[in-house]
């Protein structure tokens, strides 16, 4: 609603009858109707004398500056409505509180309980008002319609008091909407300290009058010091010139302090004129203007009496007076306008006087472009900020799309951290998350694409140190890549060097070996996808001097080869069936292979046995040295005193695969811990390990550390299970690996029990209890092979079972032959055939239908211990397997001694043939491979004891079924008890 000059008097003249009680009330309540009255009818005719005729007869500008003019007009319009309206408001509790004393008590008076939103009004139409006042717009606006304010000169003058007749028509309209409001504001005050003397010092609404008073008097400081500021900053525009005032006028913008009114040196900038506003620093030198955000600014007082010191993200200045207290009026004033800055509002009532703390906090959250020349230039940060620079959670950004949103230390990146460079293609970015250390990638992480120096769409997933791939990691090229591949090893200042994996898909190849300068250099292994193995020495990419050359049907051929593995030279071939060719090979002019030399064919087929020793990479690659650059950060971490905020940087972070994070280009999203959240569960870790440390609870403990993939031990375990993926699944998969992969399984248990013992002692340290002595050789074997491997084996038992499958292929196939021989005969037949004893037979056990011979059922004698011995292949852990073993040999005991009704220990010669019996009828596939693991990966204690006997008695079992008269169905009369078993 549009306020008018005749609405207020006419709602008095009506309502005034019925205000019998008006002779009842106060003075002071009285003084108030009749005030507010006055001020409403006064802001009416303010709005259609003067606000109405400057919004009407300001056209639409064109200009930027015209059209900002207008807006302040509007906001003052706006703001001069909303003062007439709460005006009004207060003038309806007064005629309310008058007219029903009885009803309407003294504290219904808007100007008690609402006095804080009556202050907000007024101080918004101030700040509107002193806006228009720093930028003239009265002034201008005068003069663009000169004739019409001259017609309405004697109008104006009569709204005003003390304003001189030879005033500007500027001033005049200036003075007309600031005067009425002083006037009102100071009759507030004076009213409503008379009315809390009137009611008393116990009347119930004494309080809110009080706080009444209290207000105003405050909006009378902070109007007075309003108009001060404003007319000072409206007067510093006059005495710059017009490209300083475009460039520093703003309508929010107040002058605080001027080095022309008390003189200030500024170093090392030397300025000429030094203004404080309460938004910005400004130094003015020469045609320069240097301007600081004061959101930005901390200052520091020096020794020195007369001078003090400011840190902005990119200057550090010095402010020095010859007086001291000069000195000191800088430098409150410079306190207090960053305080007000960094609050974003306007202290109340005057400046340094609000209720917030009066020290800058240390600490700040702004945002801001650098300018000076390096690598921050026209990056921007928004983030966190301490003394100047950034510190703590920010996000930069470079005006050529890189983005860098994570930690910052002293204006460096420093911790976490997730970086985006783009790509020339749109909308493409390379990402790296990782750990930051003093501006430089240092620590795990992952990145997608690459750096410049190295091709696109490449996954690297590891170490970083001084920006560069360093330490262990895994680099991954697309499958759409020109020439895909993986590398999974270590690398040294940016480049592969050290042990490393490189699988090339498309050439069908892997490389298992030494690496220098990004190139295969040293010992090393090359597998092919046809099962053809390599070993030699590398120099730069190719083989040099003699090596090893294993096919796939175990021919041998050791000599020399040309740089792309040609055999070339003086070399010797081993054929699978014991020939061989000694002599010279090369490569003709056409196809094939050339050779001269002698072919030995004297020589009997090998045995399997030592064509089974022909491994490869053993002594070549120390199984101690391989893998320290997956050890080593764990070290690092537990000699550092496992420090929470430290887990991700040295133990990585969970990622999805290569492909997952092509495929949901979701980079920023990959799961990760809060540290707050990381070092709270090492605590819990830590705590886990002391209170489990007896046997059995300690193997419990251990089973859900290496189950847990955020736990540290988990972690590692993670890392090698994907290092052993790397070197021993698909084109790894060959049986000449087998030797090598064993002992790597022995090494990675013999770590991870280091890694536990090195963080139970960080755990007796932190609690201050003393370290665990230091355990002796054959303690530590015992718990790696008792508790450890048993425990981690699961997790490469699939590519270790595989390998000893591919060594036992043609042993297996000959006892498979065996086992379907066997399969034939019935129980009865079988027995008699493996000539066991008929008073060991367990025909109790058989049950004949109608009509049905004892000759022709089969799979019923010692059922019990056939299918206890098939639970073999039910579990991955060799002392599990070893167990059902001896339950096994307990069934068979036990069924013998049902049958003779007595307790029966069976000797030798009765064993074999009943074991034999046994394990034909359990058919179990790939039995060789089994018991090989088995006496491989076996607790070293159970040698020469029951567990090593009942083992050999299965090997010898293996061994007949393999022979040729088993599987020809043909069998000597007796068992010979000395052949060896």
């Amino acid at each position: 609603m549009q306020p008018t000059t005749e609405e207020p008097c006419t709602r008095v003249e009506s309502e005034g009858p019925e205000c019998g009680a008006l002779a009842m009330c106060s003075p002071e309540e009285e003084a108030l109707l009749r005030l507010e009255e006055v001020f409403s009818a006064t802001l009416a005719r303010i709005n259609s004398l003067v606000l109405q005729p400057l919004l009407e007869t300001t056209p639409e500008p064109s200009d930027p500056r015209g059209r900002e003019h207008l807006r302040l007009l509007q906001q003052l319009h706006q703001s001069s409505q909303q003062l007439w309206e709460v005006t009004e408001e207060s003038l309806h509790s007064l005629r309310e509180r008058l007219c029903h004393q009885d009803s309407v008590g003294l504290e219904s008076l808007l100007l008690l309980c609402g006095a804080d939103r009556v202050l907000q009004v007024h101080v918004e139409y101030i700040e509107s008002y002193t806006s228009c006042l720093v930028v003239q717009v009265f002034q201008k606006a005068a003069k663009k319609k000169r004739e019409y304010w001259r017609r309405q000169r004697k109008a104006l003058w009569q709204l005003l008091s003390g304003v001189s007749s030879e005033a500007s028509v500027g001033t005049a309209l200036a003075q007309a909407l600031c005067q009425p409001l002083a006037h009102h504001v100071q009759q507030y005050v004076f009213l409503l300290l008379s009315l809390g003397d009137t009611i008393g010092e116990h009347h119930p609404t004494r309080e809110l009058v009080v706080h009444a008073a209290t207000v105003f008097g405050n909006l009378q400081s902070f109007m007075r010091q309003a108009l001060d500021q404003a007319m000072a900053t409206q007067a510093l525009w006059h005495t710059l010139s017009s490209r300083l005032r475009d460039v520093l006028c703003t309508p929010a913008r107040r002058l605080l302090q001027d080095s022309q009114d008390i003189p200030v040196m500024v170093t090392p900038l030397r300025a000429e004129r030094v203004l404080l506003f309460d938004d910005a620093l400004i130094l003015l030198q020469g045609h320069n203007v240097h301007i600081f955000d004061l959101k930005l600014v901390w200052i520091d007082p020096a020794q020195d009496g007369c001078m003090f010191h400011l840190l902005t993200p990119e200057e550090e200045l010095s402010f020095c007076s010859k007086d001291p207290q000069d000195r000191t009026v800088w430098q409150w004033k410079m306190t207090q306008a960053v305080c007000q800055a960094l609050r974003g509002k306007k202290d109340f009532p005057v400046l340094g006087a609000g209720l917030e703390p009066s020290e800058p906090p240390t600490c700040r959250c702004v945002a801001y472009t650098f300018r000076a020349e390096g690598r921050l230039c026209q990056a921007t940060y928004e983030g966190e900020w301490c003394r100047g620079r950034p510190h703590g959670k920010g996000t930069l950004k470079w005006p050529d799309g890189r983005n860098h949103v994570g930690n910052f230390c002293q204006g460096l990146e420093h911790g976490f951290g997730i970086h985006l460079i783009p790509q020339a293609s749109e909308d493409t970015f390379d990402c790296y998350k990782c750990h930051w250390q003093e501006g430089s990638m240092c620590g795990y992480g992952i990145s997608i694409g690459g750096l410049c120096r190295y091709s696109t769409d490449e996954v690297y997933r590891g170490y970083f140190q001084a920006g560069l791939r360093h330490g262990f990691g895994v680099l991954e090229s697309a499958p759409q890549a020109l020439q895909p591949c993986k590398y999974t090893g270590h690398w040294e200042r940016g480049q592969r060097s050290g042990y490393g994996i490189e699988e090339d898909s498309d050439r069908g190849e892997r490389y298992i070996g030494m690496w220098q300068a990004d190139q295969r250099h040293g010992p090393g292994v090359m597998v092919t996808q046809a099962g053809v193995c390599y070993q030699g020495t590398f120099q730069a990419d190719k083989m040099v001097g003699p090596g090893v050359l294993l096919s796939e049907d175990d021919s041998l051929y050791e000599g020399t080869f040309t740089r792309d593995l040609t055999l070339v030279g003086k070399g010797k071939v081993t054929f699978p069936n014991g020939f061989t060719l000694e002599g010279s090979f090369g490569s003709g002019a056409g196809k094939g292979l050339h050779t001269q030399g002698m072919l030995d064919t004297a020589a009997f087929p090998p045995d399997p046995s030592s064509t089974r020793k022909r491994q490869l990479g053993v002594g070549a690659f120390p199984v101690e040295s391989r893998w320290q650059g997956v050890y080593g950060p764990f070290r690092d971490f537990v000699s550092a005193g496992c420090p929470g905020d430290q887990q991700e940087a040295l133990l990585g972070f969970h990622v999805q695969n290569a492909r997952e994070l092509r495929k949901s280009q979701e980079y920023l999203c990959c799961e990760r811990s809060q540290p707050e959240a990381c070092a709270g569960r090492m605590e819990d870790v830590l705590d886990e390990l002391l209170q489990h440390r007896e046997p059995r609870a300690l193997r419990e403990c251990l089973r859900k550390a290496l189950g847990n993939s955020l736990h540290p031990l988990g972690k590692l375990l993670r890392t090698l299970m994907l290092t052993f993926q790397a070197t021993y699944a698909g084109i790894g998969a060959n049986k000449h690996l087998q030797a090598l992969a064993q002992e790597e399984v022995k090494q990675h248990a013999r770590e991870l029990w280091a890694a536990y013992r090195g963080l139970l002692q960080v755990a007796l340290q932190r609690k201050g209890q003393a370290p665990e002595e230091d355990e002796d050789a054959e303690t530590r074997d015992l718990q790696v092979h008792g508790l450890v491997l048993p425990l981690m084996l699961p997790s490469f038992y699939s590519e270790l079972f595989t390998l000893y499958l591919l060594l036992h292929e043609r042993e297996d196939g000959l006892y498979s032959q065996g086992i379907a021989s066997l399969s034939l005969f019935p129980d009865t037949k079988l027995l008699e055939f493996l000539d066991v004893q008929k008073h060991l037979w367990p025909l109790k056990d058989l049950t004949l239908t109608t009509n049905q011979r004892l000759s022709l059922v089969r799979d019923k004698c010692f059922l019990s211990a056939t299918e206890c011995l098939q639970k073999i292949i039910t579990t991955v852990d060799p002392r599990e397997k070893l167990e059902v073993l001896e339950k096994t040999y307990g069934e068979i005991e036990a069924t013998v001694s049902r049958v003779l009704g007595q307790e029966h220990k069976l000797p030798m010669d009765d064993l074999l043939p009943l074991l034999i019996y046994v394990v034909s009828r359990a058919r179990i596939q790939h039995l060789g491979a089994e018991i090989h693991l088995i006496r491989d990966m076996m607790d070293p204690i159970h040698t020469g004891g029951l567990y090593d006997f009942l083992l050999t008695a299965l090997e010898s079992c293996y061994e007949h079924i393999q022979k040729e008269d088993m599987r020809l169905l043909r069998f000597p009369g007796r068992w010979d008890s000395r052949e060896p078993w």
